[in-house]
């Protein structure tokens, strides 16, 4: 499989990704083409770290794991829809989620 056009913009991509029983976002990571590569191969999810010039592999260090169910490109292949399940926290807060600061810039929702 040619990763290449998902590349064609930048060396890394944004992953987003989302929990596939809840539909909940868990985290927004990068990837570069090895990444996604090593992704697709072992069925786990690994990411380029942008402040350590690396890649991860997500649970390496923690145990928490995300196996994924699907990987789904946007409409201009420049951002990834990664569906996993998630093992443990998403966040290396501990936290599920790394969007857990509900409504911390503007939160009309609770306005209602």
């Amino acid at each position: 499989m040619d990763l290449s056009i998902y590349f064609e913009k930048s060396e890394l991509i944004p992953a987003i990704i989302q929990d596939a029983a809840s539909d909940e976002v868990l985290m927004l990571a990068y990837m570069n083409e090895e990444s996604l590569r090593r992704t697709i191969d072992s069925g786990f999810t690994w990411f380029y770290s942008r402040s350590r010039g690396e890649l991860w592999n997500k649970g390496a260090t923690s145990g928490h794991y995300q196996r994924v169910l699907s990987i789904t490109p946007d409409c201009d292949n420049d951002a990834l829809l990664v569906r996993v399940e998630q093992a443990g926290a998403a966040c290396h807060t501990g936290n599920r989620t790394c969007f857990f600061r509900k409504g911390e810039l503007l939160d009309n929702e609770s306005s209602n």
